[in-house]
């Protein structure tokens, strides 16, 4: 057979399907219509479709050549049989010999025993599963590729039968199709609370409803101008200055022009259009497949290619369809759950703050800029959800568990009335933590404790008065810097910091001066060095006294903001006491500088140091004399005590800060500053939980920092919380030996004895 005669099949057989689509037909006549026009077109004895339930059962929608008899009767189960396996690796089968291959499975009710070869390939959407199609003949013979690429494009029509609700009347009552159907995915929680509402793609997949083509050399014209554009941007965005160095931003640019300049990938989307389909179609079509194979892949550098790639075939698609960004204000819903494979900081900027309920992330980590933001915004966040977004649609009812980092898509009722609850109780708690906004933080035997917030972006400002904490114990100077594109001007600087201290009044704020470096990677400044341990390399103090004119510029801004009012500045990851000084003097030159241009000064000016490398731990007390005040950095405290990347999901769980060992550092360091009569605080993920903000304030510590969400159910413990009664415990906890001990539950079983509500 001819080259000519082979690529004419596919085509006569996509006409058909177009007329048989036009035709008002049931769903079942059109079904058992299809599978026998690829049948007669394929040469074929048997034409079968096997459609996926939500029970997990692969049944038999339409057949030409079995028993008509077993339609709607005969199953399988995903993963068995040659049928269940296609479904559930989402590959293709091609066997001369059906009978031999280990998964075959037999199905008495089909009649299907004399046929020996075997054509399976599944019907895909967006890279998921929804049935599977199988042609058989009783000769044994390999199918050709040609027909392979037939049957893949036929499964991609049916693919929008079964999308679109065409089939679901044929479904049995009580069953449902695998589309519709609920789904629960686990990943980790990266902030607190939970949120109802409907999914909103953060890149949104073009659906495209116009398969068929009516002049193929008209679609190849259509394709090659829509790639010519594609590559264009692609080369415009790469000379750009902002990104003509080195970084991870290039390379990823890098990743789509190699993409976009692939001969095969150009070849494949051709050959679609050849067959019949348009240039959209193409595209979502070799989309679909490439998406299919590469999520059973294991190695992550490919399956990171894989989200380049369909970044890459969106913005295609879109050039297409001709659509331009959507006005996220007109579009978004009132209830939006963000779904997203990754996304930056920025662009969860971009979303009305007023319509988010919560946001679920395919990758990410807990420190990951967009997470920062988010919590900075109070929205609850589900991270490393694997196959978040192929199994979401937009506009699907959905729920983020932020506590349980857990999503449910297209949950069933009773679960979402329960979450429902969950909801109207953490509002009932909201309402009691607004009642204490005003009152003081204070023990029933008279302990005051200061709860100050964690801040860094203007919208956290409002959270100052509506969480009632006593100032801004933190405000993170670097994140201004991460969600822009370039470095933030004097002028903006200078703009932020006195909106803060305008937004403050007369509540204190500490600014930690800015600490990039490590996890907190700027796209715009460039590194040279690849570092193997970058949380111990050159960040935060170290890298801005190497580069003074960053820590120069940010200082007079600092300086000019707080003109007539009292400044706090804070230094990170201050390992030696030689890095305070060289700070200082950097501080001092710029003071003298402004004062001679009579610029309006700060009245007073306290200088304090972030004490999270252990190595200040044996310089305790000459620290607290070269500083107006220290702040326990948690966090990475924690995590270079116990040698434990915090990013590491692995290792995430292993060690427990409240535990004998961390607790006892964590005194002796209150216990120095009490000592020196030097003010000592904690910011971090500590001082945010009930529990073991408990723990903080048995052990010595009156001023913790958290996030805005954590004062109202912090205050609400410290307002029954006996101090007495647990430092006692705690002082004997910590005086014997660690081994074997659980202070979590030691800390749990005391605030059950006393009915402190954690």
């Amino acid at each position: 057979m001819s080259t000519r005669d082979m690529a004419a099949g596919p085509r006569v057989l996509l006409k058909r399907l177009r007329e048989l689509m036009a035709e008002p037909l049931e769903p079942q006549a059109r079904l058992d219509r299809i599978v026998r026009e690829i049948a007669a077109n394929m040469v074929a004895e048997v034409c079968s479709l096997y459609v996926l339930r939500a029970d997990g059962v692969l049944e038999l929608y339409a057949t030409e050549g079995l028993n008509p008899g077993s339609v709607h009767l005969a199953q399988l189960k995903l993963g068995q049989g040659l049928v269940g396996t296609i479904a559930a690796s989402a590959r293709p089968l091609n066997l001369p010999d059906a009978q031999t291959h280990p998964a075959f499975a037999y199905l008495p009710e089909t009649g299907e025993e004399i046929y020996n070869s075997f054509l399976g390939v599944p019907v895909l959407r967006a890279g998921r599963t929804l049935g599977v199609l199988v042609v058989q003949n009783r000769t044994k013979r390999h199918y050709r590729d040609d027909e392979l690429e037939a049957l893949e494009t036929t499964a991609m029509v049916i693919a929008e039968m079964i999308a679109t609700g065409d089939l679901a009347r044929l479904t049995r009552p009580g069953l449902e199709l695998d589309l519709r159907k609920p789904v629960s995915l686990a990943g980790h929680s990266f902030n607190d609370g939970v949120g109802l509402g409907h999914v909103v793609l953060h890149e949104p997949r073009v659906v495209v409803t116009n398969l068929f083509n009516e002049d193929s050399d008209e679609e190849i014209s259509r394709l090659d101008e829509a790639l010519g554009s594609l590559r264009l941007s692609i080369d415009d965005m790469l000379s750009r200055r902002e990104v003509a160095f080195e970084g991870e931003h290039r390379a990823v640019l890098e990743a789509y022009r190699m993409f976009a300049n692939d001969r095969g990938w150009v070849r494949r989307l051709e050959e679609a259009v050849r067959n019949g389909l348009t240039a959209e179609a193409a595209v979502e079509k070799v989309q679909s497949d490439m998406r299919a194979r590469m999520l059973h892949m294991t190695d992550p550098y490919l399956r990171e290619r894989m989200s380049d790639f369909d970044d890459l075939t969106n913005r295609l698609l879109r050039q297409l369809m001709g659509r331009g960004p959507d006005l996220l204000a007109d579009t978004l819903p009132k209830d939006a759950i963000i779904v997203a494979r990754s996304m930056g900081a920025a662009e969860l900027l971009d979303y009305p703050r007023d319509r988010l309920r919560g946001l679920v992330l395919e990758d990410g980590a807990a420190t990951s800029h967009v997470v920062i933001v988010a919590r900075a915004m109070g929205i609850p966040v589900a991270g490393q959800v694997p196959g978040a977004v192929s199994m979401a649609e937009n506009g699907d009812p959905a729920i983020v568990d932020g506590d349980d980092g857990k999503v449910h898509l297209r949950p069933q009722a009773d679960l979402e009335s329960a979450y429902a609850e969950k909801v109207r109780f953490r509002a009932r708690r909201q309402e009691l933590y607004r009642e204490l906004r005003n009152k003081p933080a204070v023990t029933p035997d008279g302990v005051k404790v200061t709860l100050l917030i964690n801040a860094g972006l203007a919208v956290d400002l409002p959270q100052l008065a509506e969480s009632g904490a006593a100032g801004i114990g933190l405000f993170r100077t670097e994140l201004q810097f991460m969600v822009a594109s370039t470095f933030p001007r004097a002028e903006a600087q200078e703009r932020l910091y006195r909106d803060v201290l305008d937004a403050a009044r007369d509540k204190p704020v500490t600014f930690r001066t800015i600490d990039i470096g490590g996890d907190k990677v700027l796209p715009y400044f460039k590194n040279a060095t690849v570092e193997e341990n970058p949380a111990l390399g050159w960040r935060a103090i170290r890298l801005t006294l190497d580069r003074p004119g960053l820590l120069r510029t940010q200082i007079r801004a600092l300086l000019k903001a707080a003109g007539g009012r009292e400044l706090r500045l804070m230094l990170p990851m201050v390992t030696e006491l030689s890095e305070i000084a060289q700070a200082r003097e950097i501080i001092d030159r710029e003071v003298r500088h402004l004062s001679r241009f009579a610029h309006h000064l700060p009245t007073s000016l306290k200088l304090g140091a972030m004490l999270e490398v252990p190595a200040l731990m044996w310089q305790l007390d000459e620290l607290m004399a070269a500083v107006d005040f220290v702040s326990v950095g948690s966090n990475d405290l924690f995590q270079f005590i116990v040698a434990t990347d915090r990013g590491n999901t692995q290792l995430a769980d292993r060690f427990d800060p409240l535990s004998v060992p961390f607790l006892r550092v964590l005194k002796q360091i209150v216990d120095a500053g009490e000592r020196t009569g030097t003010p000592v605080t904690l910011c971090g993920e500590l001082a945010g939980k009930p529990i073991s903000a408990m723990a903080l304030i048995g052990i010595g510590y009156r001023a913790i920092s958290m996030s805005a969400a954590a004062i109202g159910p912090v205050k609400a413990m410290v307002h029954e919380l006996p101090y007495a009664a647990l430092k006692e415990m705690l002082d004997d906890t910590l005086s014997k030996p660690a081994r074997g001990r659980n202070v979590r539950r030691e800390l749990q079983s005391f605030a059950d004895a006393y009915g402190i509500p954690l």
